[in-house]
């Protein structure tokens, strides 16, 4: 009986020994791979879900789609995103697609548009220009968007410390940038008028009010320059709306 009891002690001693050993390794190695910004994730942390279906699309409400950004963004703020099913996805989104909604966000790389509302691929449309502003191509894009690929929200979203608003605050003209900020000349102007505090872009608050200004106004233009989206929106089939990003929190503050 004691050379039993001594056999399976030793048996135990072995399995920890084995199981630390494993850790260890494990623990070198995960330390390894973050050191090469590399991370394994458990198969149980992955997001697996499909992209949207036309049927699916058709279902939501421009309200509801609104909700879902404002969630996502809610877990973006909250350092709560998860990793998606990326690959299967591309497979799935590879002969259509139905969106949700489409983005128009200025260029700045410190905007990740599909991360600041936890979207994933076959989500939602992005279009992407310094200073958000609309043009006939941005237009175009919207009108396919929406009325061709069913798409049922807008949102403009402008950010803080904007460049293209500063450059257009200070009345920089440079190659085509000169015609690129003519188009947010009629914010700066508009924004003036009810600030009485320094009109220059060394003054924070008042490029924070022309980016609010420069949002509105790009919203006016989609409803203004665009006789597709407005019927749509009139309809209630769409909804237009804009927001504001937080470089500090990556929280989007929607007007």
């Amino acid at each position: 009986m004691k050379k039993i009891i001594l056999f399976g002690v030793l048996l135990l001693s072995l399995f920890l020994v084995v199981s630390s050993c494993k850790d260890k390794v494990k623990t070198e190695k995960s330390s390894e791979l973050i050191k090469q910004g590399v991370l394994e994730v458990p198969d149980s942390a992955v997001l697996i879900n499909t992209v949207l279906s036309a049927d699916e699309q058709a279902r939501l409400t421009p309200d509801a789609v609104l909700e879902i950004l404002q969630k996502g963004n809610k877990e973006f703020t909250e350092d709560n995103l998860t990793v998606r099913n990326n690959l299967q996805r591309v497979r799935e989104a590879a002969l259509s697609q139905y969106p949700k909604a489409a983005i128009v966000s200025c260029l700045d790389s410190r905007v990740p548009v599909e991360d600041v509302f936890h979207r994933g691929i076959g989500d939602i449309f992005v279009a992407r220009v310094a200073g958000n502003i609309i043009n006939e191509d941005i237009l175009g894009s919207l009108e396919f968007a929406c009325k061709v690929s069913g798409a049922k929200l807008i949102v403009v979203l402008g950010h803080e410390h904007c460049g293209a608003v500063k450059s257009a605050i200070d009345d920089v003209k440079l190659g085509n940038i000169t015609a690129m900020l003519s188009k947010i000349r009629p914010a700066v102007a508009a924004a003036a008028k009810n600030y009485d505090g320094d009109k220059t872009s060394d003054n924070p608050k008042f490029v924070e009010a022309v980016c609010s200004q420069n949002v509105d106004h790009a919203i006016n233009e989609i409803r203004s320059k665009s006789s597709i989206l407005k019927e749509m929106e009139d309809k209630g089939e769409i909804k237009i709306v804009g927001g504001v990003y937080h470089m500090e929190t990556g929280k989007v503050d929607f007007l």
